[in-house]
């Protein structure tokens, strides 16, 4: 049978296209389709992109800890729609009872925008921040949380009527999920890497009678 064709920056393929090719590499890391086009993973430096991973995934770590039925997944690829499979750094998800419109396909695949979205980027110049960020809020991601590390800033945008809106912090310098009640971000905590602190404004976030709610409607909606 014809070689199939290795992935290269730059192509314009289809979705199926796109996951033939990628398929057939797996020796390749991380290759996302945004808006039709493809993009291809560079090297991961350890203090712009590794460090603040590993951080952000065991803030959500800490909070999925504490609320039984949401779903958090790192590097997992998402078909969005037929132009847009993107592979976020990290994600969560409510189950599709509790009002989730994503959903596990039968091969394994994530279909359908999760509820937040987290990316580490360098800056504001980043496809993080315009290609990316216009496919995501044309796909309907509620929330979308940027760190973009070398310009020591946290982006996290809210869905309101189909534009994506930046939150302010609150006195204490906390930015606060709307889709998940109790998550809670302490933003001078990332940006100085202080794990102590961005847990211990997990735990009160979930301390919250908002959280007990929450938590309840989880129970009541069941898996999925």
């Amino acid at each position: 049978s014809p070689r199939i064709p290795e992935l290269c920056a730059g192509d314009r393929l289809t979705r199926d296209e796109f996951e033939r090719r990628y398929d057939a590499m797996p020796h390749l890391k991380k290759a996302e389709l945004i808006e039709g086009v493809v993009y291809v993973g560079s090297p991961v430096r350890l203090v712009q992109h590794g460090l603040p991973e590993r951080i952000l995934s065991r803030w959500l770590g800490w909070f999925q800890d504490q609320t039984p039925g949401v779903v958090v997944s790192g590097n997992t690829t998402v078909r969005l729609d037929q132009d847009n499979e993107p592979q976020p750094d990290l994600l969560a998800r409510l189950p599709e009872g509790a009002g989730g419109r994503s959903r596990a396909a039968a091969d394994g695949h994530l279909e359908g925008p999760p509820e937040l979205v987290v990316e580490i980027a360098a800056s504001s110049v980043s496809y993080d921040l315009h290609q990316k960020f216009h496919a995501y809020r044309r796909s309907g991601v509620l929330e979308y949380l940027v760190h973009r590390v070398d310009d020591g800033e946290v982006d996290w945008f809210v869905l309101e009527r189909g534009a994506y809106r930046r939150q302010e912090m609150d006195a204490d310098g906390i930015l606060r999920s709307r889709v998940f009640p109790g998550l809670w971000l302490d933003v001078e905590a990332l940006l100085r890497q202080h794990e102590l602190a961005l847990q211990a404004a997990i735990h009160r976030g979930c301390s919250t009678d908002e959280h007990a709610e929450f938590v309840a409607r989880l129970a009541a909606a069941g898996p999925g």
